[in-house]
């Protein structure tokens, strides 16, 4: 997903400070990585609606040029502090979304987004007493998501707390490097290593993108 450029205050969950004891009661890498950060938790910002679109216009490009496509799509779509609603990208056509630099295939997937959002097929109101897998089996319904944009989704924005993303290759990466010396590490070794983290493997994989990559993951 691009960062969300959004200037509404972010959110932080509840739940952080347990899960930082938890890992590290359990976890002899967390305990050595998590007091490296510091302060510094998950974020969300947005509302759910941007973000998804954001998801869609940054796939498989850099998180500049992604910035640069957003910035000129929000504003087709009157797009407020970051924002933009279902019911204005539905009024834009087809030849209007290429003007701001989407793929015809990308105007197709926020389209069918934004169908999605306006006649009510997604339960936004609903999604906090669901659990995850039903949210990730609604957002694979929509052209353009599959289950890591899914899960992306669950972690940034409703702060899952026990989301392990397993098709991340940042995550994948990260535990090579800090559990396996640099030795390639398989989905199964990675879901297996995580069970230690439950009921927090949302927060433990957030340590580890950090351990790539020291600039906190916001979307």
């Amino acid at each position: 997903m691009a960062a969300s450029a959004a200037a509404a205050t972010p959110a932080t969950p509840g739940y952080w400070d347990e899960a930082c004891r938890h890992l590290a009661k359990r976890d002899r890498v967390m305990k050595k990585l998590i007091p490296r950060f510091g302060d510094a938790r998950l974020c969300s910002r947005g509302d759910a609606f941007t973000t998804l679109a954001r998801s869609i216009v940054g796939q498989q490009i850099s998180v500049k040029a992604a910035q640069s496509v957003w910035d000129r799509f929000a504003a087709l779509a009157g797009g407020t502090a970051g924002r933009v609603a279902p019911q204005r990208v539905l009024a834009l056509s087809a030849e209007r979304l290429r003007e701001a630099g989407l793929s015809a295939r990308k105007g197709e997937y926020l389209l069918d987004l934004a169908r999605h959002f306006d006649d009510g097929r997604v339960h936004v109101r609903q999604w906090q007493a669901m659990d995850d897998e039903a949210i990730i089996d609604e957002l694979v319904a929509v052209r353009g998501i599959g289950r890591w944009t899914a899960e992306m989704f669950l972690i940034f924005h409703l702060m899952r707390p026990d989301v392990l993303p397993l098709d991340d290759l940042g995550l994948l990466k990260g535990i090579s490097v800090c559990y396996f010396s640099g030795e390639p590490v398989s989905r199964a070794e990675a879901r297996e290593l995580g069970e230690a983290w439950a009921p927090f493997r949302s927060v433990a994989t957030w340590y580890i993108w950090r351990s790539l990559d020291p600039l906190p993951v916001e979307y």
